[in-house]
């Protein structure tokens, strides 16, 4: 049963994250309080004593969450601004064009000054300049904005993340930064420095690799040994993620045992030619503790990403235990990482790095179990050293393969859930460059960090690189074949019985292992079989600025092409979109010379339309929704427009001077733009950026034709979190609106007017 302490409470971690209103203090404390009370006057062994500790290492695991949450306390930015920052750099990471990105301790802000400013920004430097290092001090104008949420709904949310890395705002420099005055900066205590430390140590690493091995092969080392991944091409990433190989790049648990086994292994081996030594003192123990330091010095270079803290932690529990002649691999020492990690990082739960990493490693183990247990083999053993060459390499081979295909189907699930893609691939690319990282990559990269501090590193990175050079061209070799499957959002039920599943297949010995087997096979004939859920008629971007709807409407045909009001959409959105709709490609709008929109009114100046200006503008909408198909958008210079199921008139509008003349045309109007209106007086829907910065990204199920119904389902919805807070703050009131609204509002009600003579000044009165 101990097995299930890191499940409970990665249960409770994410229950807090997940509930709308998470319990309060109180409410947990009470319900901790009657579990433990179960706990002692249950019997040991007893089912209510199993039952009864779960719920307290559930109620554990919820506490934990709402511990972190408190401790994290991120500011985040409510809305983008342009302002002057000054702040010490704490990160740095060189990107594939030469820009450098920065995370910057802010210090200051100007012109404006930040009412909330956030304590940490990541910001990017296109501009030329002198690289600022970790420690120095920087100023520099800046584009400042919150991270963005989900790009749908139920889609990654970046705040999320943001909130508990404690990067308040991200954003780029305006030109290139400067170095600011020394005497700005503030002493962040022992533990601050001891990190810059750290990372200046990293970062001092990641140049004297890109010193050696230039381009995609530096930056491949670069993020082997020191976890840095941005200073890597597109297209070498894309080839690595399509051909299935992108976890190499991740430190985790393949890199930290080759590493920890590569100074066991060579140590202990020198021990040995050491008569005395050996006879006198315990070498594996001797050997396993230099390992661990070892390992312990991998970690710290790393940049703390949860793969490699899992990893060190399981290479640290492995590495005691043979300190303590305790078995080495077990679930149970995967068990106590998983539970260290919980119990410092809860948050970790809901990412994808904690769940495939675990889940991979926890297959391999209960499938490397599997296999010792297996009944011994009939063939005799191989005697000749032409057999036993034979039999080594069937064994490596097949060792590759079934290491590849139980780390891949057991991860399968968590990139159909969080990447919507499936490598088809993989196991191919991953028997082809796995024994070139094993063999070649990993003991050259090794060795040439032991040698560094003497300057003789050169000639073993340059045996790296020649093996990450061969690992590209598997990896661009790989990808040509296809860019894999792309797996719609599944429904919710679909990851939870999948995850229930892989742990009673994993973590149980007896024969109710098969349940989960018997589990899976259930939820995988369902989720085949049933039928496709009915999409969302269009889909709105949490600014307003990208719309899609389906051009053949819904239940025609495949969907797989997506009518957008862009043509050219921000790849930062559609690569979201894309896997999540499985979308084939994307279908631009039909480009209008004419009609014309009248330019802005200048209402600072106080210059507004005229009569005739502003039937102008009534008429160049007018004849745009006349021009609008059903298979595309149809757009003009600062407005698109559709139709959607024969009947709903949608117009998407970058200028908010044109909203009540779209009202008064259309069924729906999508503002990119901020607005005090909060709804059309003709009856249409309204939706503004203003209201989506609220809600979310939103999806909208319109209803037939003739219907003025329409079912909305947002990113955000209810009583705000910490990492959602912001949305609904108000920098000019200092005002927090206390939740999230996710309804269209609906139009006002019709009055009904009374005229009467006009008066004296020549005005027509109303009553």
């Amino acid at each position: 049963m101990f097995l299930f302490v890191p499940v409970c409470l990665g249960l409770g971690a994410v229950f807090w994250f997940s509930l709308p209103v998470p319990p309060a203090a109180s409410v947990l404390i009470v319900l901790s309080s009657i579990a433990l009370l179960a706990v002692v006057m249950s019997l040991a062994g007893t089912v209510r004593r199993f039952v009864s500790v779960a719920g307290l290492l559930v109620l554990a695991g919820m506490a934990l969450a709402a511990t972190e949450t408190w401790r994290a306390s991120t500011t985040i930015l409510d809305s983008p601004v342009l302002a002057k920052v000054t702040g010490v750099v704490e990160r740095r990471e060189a990107g594939a064009s030469g820009e450098w990105r920065y995370v910057v301790r802010l210090l200051q802000t100007e012109d404006p000054i930040l009412r909330r400013p956030p304590e940490r920004v990541s910001l990017l430097a296109r501009s030329r300049h002198q690289p600022l290092k970790i420690g120095d001090a920087l100023t520099g104008r800046a584009r400042l904005s919150p991270p963005s949420g989900p790009a749908l709904p139920g889609l990654n949310d970046f705040a999320f993340q943001s909130y508990f890395a404690g990067i308040g705002a991200v954003g780029f420099f305006i030109g290139a930064p400067q170095p600011a005055v020394a005497a700005s900066l503030t002493d962040g205590g022992f533990w601050m420095r001891l990190d810059q430390a750290l990372f200046s140590l990293r970062d001092r690493i990641s140049d004297r690799i890109h010193a050696v091995l230039p381009g995609d092969t530096g930056a491949f080392a670069a993020s082997i040994i020191t976890g840095e991944r941005r200073s890597m091409s597109k297209e070498a990433t894309d080839a690595l993620r399509l051909s299935g190989l992108a976890h190499i790049t991740a430190i985790s648990g393949l890199n930290m045992a080759l590493a920890a086994g590569i100074f066991f292994v060579g140590l202990r081996g020198l021990l040995c030619l050491m008569p005395t030594v050996a006879q006198r003192y315990p070498i594996k123990k001797v050997a396993a503790a230099g390992a661990l330091l070892a390992a312990t010095a991998y970690v710290l270079i790393s940049g703390y990403q949860v793969s490699a803290l899992r990893a060190y932690l399981m290479t640290a529990v492995m590495l005691m235990a043979v300190l303590i002649d305790r078995p080495a691999i077990s679930l149970r020492n995967l068990a106590v990482a998983a539970t260290l990690i919980l119990i410092a990082q809860p948050s970790a739960v809901m990412g994808p790095s904690f769940q495939m990493s675990f889940a991979a490693t926890a297959a391999l183990i209960a499938g490397y179990s599997g296999w010792r247990a297996r009944p011994r083999s009939i063939w005799p053993a191989p005697k000749s050293p032409v057999a036993k060459l034979a039999s080594f390499i069937v064994k490596f081979i097949g060792g590759t393969l079934a290491t590849s295909l139980i780390g891949g189907l057991s991860t399968a699930i968590f990139a159909v859930t969080h990447f919507h893609r499936l490598s088809t691939h993989g196991l191919e690319a991953n028997l082809a460059a796995m024994p070139l990282i094993s063999v070649v990559v990993m003991p050259a990269g090794f060795i040439a960090m032991l040698l560094m501090p003497f300057g003789i590193d050169a000639p073993f990175f340059w045996i790296m690189g020649l093996g990450l050079d061969l690992v590209l061209v598997v990896a661009h070799t790989v990808a040509g074949w296809g860019d894999g499957v792309l797996v719609a959002r599944q429904p919710d039920w679909f990851p939870i019985l999948i995850v229930i599943a892989l742990l009673l297949m994993t973590l149980l010995h007896t024969w109710l292992r098969h349940a989960g087997t018997l589990l899976l096979a259930i939820t995988l004939a369902a989720a085949t079989v049933r039928p496709p859920d009915t999409p969302a008629d269009l889909f709105i971007s949490e600014d307003g600025r990208l719309v899609g709807f389906w051009p053949k409407g819904k239940g025609e045909g495949e969907v797989t092409v997506l009518a957008t009001n862009r043509s050219r959409p921000p790849a930062f959105l559609f690569d979201q979109w894309q896997p999540a709709l499985a979308l084939t490609r994307n279908q631009p709008p039909i480009q209008l010379k004419s009609p014309v929109l009248p330019p802005p009114a200048d209402w600072k100046n106080g210059k507004s339309w005229d009569q005739q200006t502003s039937q102008q503008a009534r008429q160049t909408l007018t004849e745009l929704i006349g021009a609008a198909k059903s298979d595309a958008f149809t757009c003009i210079r600062g407005a698109c427009a559709t139709m959607i199921s024969g009947s709903w008139k949608v117009v998407t509008l970058d200028r908010a001077d044109l909203a009540g003349f779209a009202c008064d045309l259309a069924d729906i109007v999508i503002l990119a733009a901020r607005s005090r209106m909060k709804g059309c007086r003709s009856g249409a829907r309204f939706i503004s950026e203003t209201t989506l910065r609220s809600s979310g990204a939103m999806e909208l199920r319109l209803g037939e034709p003739g219907e003025n119904q329409i079912n909305v389902t947002a990113a955000f919805a209810g009583q705000p979190r910490p990492w959602t807070m912001h949305r609904l703050y108000d920098w000019r009131t200092g005002v927090t609106e206390s939740q999230h609204e996710t309804e269209i509002p609906a139009p006002p009600q019709a009055l009904e007017l009374k005229a009467v003579e006009p008066s004296s000044d020549g005005h027509l009165h109303f009553q």
